[in-house]
């Protein structure tokens, strides 16, 4: 079974539908890090690939990326099992707001003491 089935049109119209397809997919990652990793990597395989002509390599490539967005997929959803606390550059606030008045109330690290 070919993985290129899933995309439509001619070749140049499936790079570009796999193209959006891995930016989109990076985009459903939880974990900041892991969402930026994704999109930096797609769109850097796509720009260092671009002047590839041969037909027969642009598959392989289109095949490698077809597996790559359906192992995108399992991880974000394995992804969402493990939901980890905003990080500041993400707009989260570090530690636990539960104060009556609004403040950031930290939370005590576990430890020997």
């Amino acid at each position: 079974m070919s993985l290129v089935g899933s995309l439509k049109g001619d070749m140049p119209q499936q790079v570009r539908s796999l193209y959006r397809q891995l930016l989109r997919q990076g985009e459903q990652f939880s974990a900041y890090n892991f969402r930026e990793y994704a999109k930096r990597r797609t769109r850097d395989a796509f720009r260092e690939n671009m002047s590839i002509q041969d037909p027969r390599k642009v598959q392989e490539l289109v095949q490698k990326g077809l597996k790559e967005l359906q192992v995108m997929k399992r991880q974000t959803v394995i992804g969402q099992f493990y939901q980890l606390d905003r990080l500041v550059v993400e707009g989260g606030i570090s530690g636990k707001d539960t104060a009556k008045d609004g403040e950031v109330v930290r939370q005590k690290e576990q430890g020997w003491n």
